[in-house]
């Protein structure tokens, strides 16, 4: 059975960093992303990482602040984001799935419970 388990959510000021851990149990995915879900908004692509993590996708928004990596031998997935805006703040989400170059949810097949990141002006 795959499960998805994503930590690290907080509460931060703008300019502050957070690290969001996601780990998988049930199988290997060559395909992890993180997306992100603010109040009234829709669902939104944010990064996404090969199996190797060595070619990464991320969306306009969070280009140059936002990094995603992978531990495949803890079957885990980071993302590290730095210089965090008010606008940043969602839900954040782990997903898994076989392609990581399209940045829609629907290449996705499991996702994650979701953690909170809220960042305060």
């Amino acid at each position: 059975q795959v499960q998805l388990v994503e930590s690290g959510g907080g509460l931060v000021q703008a300019g502050g960093s957070l690290r969001l851990s996601c780990v998988a149990s049930g199988r290997t995915f060559n395909a992890m992303g993180w997306f992100r879900q603010a109040p009234g908004k829709e669902r939104e692509f944010v990064a996404s990482v090969s199996w190797s993590g060595g070619s990464r996708l991320y969306a306009d928004s969070v280009k140059g602040r936002f990094t995603a990596s992978r531990d495949n031998a803890k079957n885990t997935v980071y993302l590290q984001m730095n210089s965090l805006k008010p606008e940043d703040t969602a839900v954040y989400y782990c997903a898994a799935g076989s392609t990581w170059t399209k940045p829609s949810a629907d290449e996705y097949d499991y996702w994650g419970q979701g953690t909170q990141v809220t960042v305060s002006s």
